[in-house]
């Protein structure tokens, strides 16, 4: 019911999963920076996120760690569970887990080390372009690697059910609004097209909090432009700068203000947000 991939790359560690099951990303993922990355899914044991990462720390390596908590697992024939780490990847599907189901882990220093998983899909060719994308996409950041690998799994076909819960969740050393460690944590519990929905917010959370792109100085006519638009908008002060801040703080915009400038999608924001003025 369920496609994941779960990929440590460098000092990143993140987990990717889109199923036809509500509210999926408070079953599968769980990372943990220096650890590792887990996915725990099919008949999903949610206790192996933290017994894995317990034995991961503990010097175990990913498939010594995947061995140890299946063999002591009753259920394990109807589990399945992807394991990634900074020096491997293990991948395990139990023998009466839903056709199809099954799964590959690979990768290397500088392609990521991942597993990919997957049952009641459509087919094989699920996880093997879930893999071709991410191979394929070295040189982006693990996030946007880690999505384009889920779309290209739900473009092959994804899990035969349908669709209604996505997640994706990166973890990396200072990375996040306030440098903890958490690049991206998005969820979508419950959308007939999760995958694509999961691909919109990522967008907007690089938006609100990635760095500042395309800046234009603020002189001449844009400046004038762009106080106009504010003062639209209820937002003045002493400077179009200051009238910025105001609109920014309003919208989420305040982590790609620029002094002097105005990053090229905060202008194009209030150009929509103002379409009668000049």
């Amino acid at each position: 019911m369920t496609f994941s991939i779960a990929v440590s790359h460098g000092d990143a560690v993140g987990v990717a999963v889109a199923s036809k099951f509500i509210a999926v990303g408070a079953i599968v993922p769980e990372v943990r920076i220096g650890v590792g990355a887990v996915a725990t899914q099919a008949s999903a044991k949610v206790s192996y996120r933290a017994d894995v990462l317990a034995l991961l720390a503990g010097g175990l390596d990913a498939e010594s760690a995947v061995s140890r908590v299946t063999a002591a697992d009753a259920g394990r024939e109807n589990r399945q569970l992807g394991v990634a780490t900074s020096t491997g990847a293990a991948t395990y599907t139990g023998s009466e887990c839903s056709d199809w189901a099954g799964g590959m882990a690979g990768g290397d220093d500088t392609v990521g080390h991942y597993a990919i998983q997957g049952n009641i899909l459509t087919g094989a060719d699920v996880v093997h372009a879930m893999e071709v994308a991410f191979v394929q996409t070295v040189g982006m950041p693990l996030d946007r690697r880690l999505l384009a690998a889920l779309l290209a799994g739900d473009a092959a076909g994804g899990d035969s059910r349908g669709r209604q819960g996505a997640a994706l969740v990166v973890h990396a050393p200072g990375a996040g609004y306030d440098a903890g460690g958490i690049l991206v944590d998005l969820r979508i519990d419950d959308h007939p097209q999760a995958p694509q929905e999961l691909a919109r917010l990522l967008d907007l959370h690089d938006l609100y909090f990635g760095e500042p792109q395309d800046v234009q100085p603020l002189t001449g006519e844009l400046a004038d432009e762009v106080t106009r638009r504010l003062a639209a908008l209820g937002h003045t002060g002493d400077d179009v700068d200051a009238a910025l801040e105001s609109w920014s703080g309003v919208e989420n915009y305040e982590m790609l203000l620029v002094p002097g400038g105005i990053d090229a999608r905060v202008l194009e924001a209030l150009r929509a947000a103002t379409p009668d003025v000049a």
